[in-house]
């Protein structure tokens, strides 16, 4: 299970992205997105397979409630940004033209 990266991995990350130019519209903002959500659902996935092995006695109680957390803080984060996108939109509807 990859470990969690912090605030200074996720600043270091954006300024290295941030600073290196997309070579197309896909691998700018979209592609950051996707990447995202892809990792939000392989959270899911490990917490799934972690519930499991709980079930069946593999894997510990600490390991389950950490991939859980996982799991959850990342669903969080893709609802948050959903919002965000989705209140953006409606304001720039809003405007007059």
């Amino acid at each position: 299970m990859p470990a969690p990266i912090g605030a200074a991995g996720a600043a270091a990350a954006y300024r290295s992205a941030a600073a290196a130019p997309a070579t197309n519209a896909a691998e700018g903002f979209g592609g950051a997105l996707k990447r995202a959500m892809e990792g939000a659902v392989e959270s899911g996935r490990q917490a799934d397979a972690a519930s499991t092995g709980a079930l069946l006695g593999s894997v510990s109680v600490t390991d389950t409630v950490l991939a859980v957390s996982q799991a959850e803080l990342a669903l969080q984060t893709a609802v948050a940004v959903r919002d965000r996108v989705v209140s953006a939109y409606q304001d720039i509807m809003r405007m007059p033209i």
